[in-house]
């Protein structure tokens, strides 16, 4: 065994000690009778798995290590103590989702099932995160959500705004060079259709990516259940006392999932993972689709004037029409940002014309260089 094997398990040793005694002060601060058994029975598994790394360490005959906790934990307890476990939980769910796969490349906490202990902590901080809100307060930030403006049409505008501010971009360039009005009606297209292509390209890799990572997710659920199922079980009641239910319901209502191999994958799914397996975010090919409209709609507008006029007036109208959709784009962001129309539509101009008017330049000093 070496060295860095057991600065290894004390590394670890001290981590589940500090993440034991935080949950030890989350249940001494939450008056939710509910919340304080969750938070109660992870410092207990944690106290378990310190437990573990001692005994690991003890074989070796090596030192434990620093005793006590650290001071970021005795930070975020008094500050739980001080200001209710609402206060540090967002905090907490971040420090679990950072550490949800410390585990995974060390064989002895892979063979103790460390590594879904972890991702099941992670999952049941967020939901208690989530039943500590209040009702009207969930229907306030519901609201909020909703001048927000859903993923579609903020996918929308601002789909449509790359098209046009590249575009137009890339046509004063090729204007500012001087060159002839086929030839910049050219560049356009090509523009264009290499600008929506990279956009479709890029939408579908990123969707399909995030399809696989869901389809892994749900296969590791999926070994989990049927190697643990007892444990999924837990994580189950865990996860619905976090919500708010009593102890012997949720332990029921899990009970009854579990029973059923097909029910408990779709529920630990949905639960656990937040993932929805009859959609996994959509198809990619839809979103690739819509993505090369939406770029090509907007990249559309500073090329039209050089279908039918040519020299300054082509540059003047494209100009002009982009400028008019761009405004109007701008003005549209506010219904997901909340600024005012008019002060979002000068903002995305000025934007807009500050760039077209730094690749005219450019391409002017192209030109003269090329030209002589």
């Amino acid at each position: 065994m070496s060295q860095d094997d057991i600065s290894r398990y004390r590394g670890n040793l001290r981590g589940e000690m500090d993440s034991a005694a935080l949950y030890r002060a989350l249940a001494e601060a939450e008056h939710n009778p509910q919340l304080k058994q969750v938070y109660a029975r992870l410092s207990a598994i944690e106290d378990a798995h310190a437990a573990f790394w001692r005994a690991r360490l003890g074989k070796l005959g090596a030192p434990m290590g620093r005793g006590g906790i650290g001071f970021r934990t005795r930070a975020l307890a008094w500050l739980a103590r001080r200001f209710g476990p609402q206060f540090v939980l967002p905090v907490i769910q971040t420090l679990e989702r950072s550490d949800v796969h410390v585990y995974d490349a060390q064989p002895e906490a892979v063979a103790a099932g460390l590594p879904a202990a972890e991702r099941s902590h992670s999952r049941i901080v967020a939901a208690a995160g989530h039943s500590g809100v209040a009702g009207g307060t969930l229907a306030r930030l519901e609201g909020r959500h909703r001048s927000l403006g859903g993923n579609a049409l903020r996918a929308a505008v601002l789909g449509a705004n790359d098209g046009l501010v590249s575009n137009l971009s890339l046509v004063m360039g090729v204007a500012g060079a001087d060159l002839a009005a086929r030839a910049i009606l050219v560049t356009g297209i090509a523009g264009l259709l290499a600008g929506a292509c990279s956009m479709a390209m890029g939408e579908w890799l990123s969707v399909n990516s995030a399809r696989e990572l869901a389809q892994q997710q749900i296969a590791i659920e999926a070994d989990e259940l049927r190697e643990s199922p007892e444990e999924e079980m837990e994580e189950l009641i865990l996860i619905y006392e976090a919500k708010g239910l009593p102890q012997e319901q949720a332990r029921l209502l899990a009970e009854r999932l579990i029973a059923n191999k097909d029910t408990a994958l779709d529920t630990l799914t949905r639960e656990e993972l937040g993932i929805d397996p009859d959609d996994l975010g959509g198809s990619a090919w839809v979103a690739g689709g819509t993505s090369f409209l939406l770029f090509a709609a907007g990249a559309i507008f500073p090329v039209a004037p050089f279908f039918v006029l040519a020299g300054t007036k082509a540059i003047a109208a494209s100009l002009g029409l982009s400028a008019l959709v761009m405004f109007g784009i701008g003005a549209g962001t506010t219904l997901f940002t909340g600024r005012g129309a008019l002060f979002s539509g000068a903002r995305q101009l000025a934007i807009g014309m500050a760039a077209a008017a730094i690749t005219f330049g450019l391409g002017r000093l192209i030109g003269v260089a090329i030209g002589g």
